[in-house]
């Protein structure tokens, strides 16, 4: 995947408010090991391990397969 492909997948799935964030970063270079950084408020009443499963989700089919190897996870409310 690409970044543009990772913020538009993770944009369709956290409509972006005045107060949402998302940051994507390539962490090789080999676009297979990525840190996501969200902001949304859609994770409010979740638990931080609920937040970070709810970003898998959006990546489950390439995590399954391996095109996203890795997934750093860091997410705000």
């Amino acid at each position: 995947m690409t970044i543009d492909q990772m913020k538009q997948r993770l944009q369709a799935a956290y409509p972006q408010t005045p107060a949402s964030e998302i940051h994507v970063h390539d962490l090789t270079g080999t676009a297979d090991h990525w840190q996501v950084e969200i902001r949304s408020d859609l994770f409010k009443g979740l638990s931080r391990i609920e937040q970070h499963q709810h970003v898998m989700n959006v990546f489950a089919a390439e995590l399954k397969t391996g095109e996203v190897h890795a997934l750093t996870i860091k997410t705000k409310i």
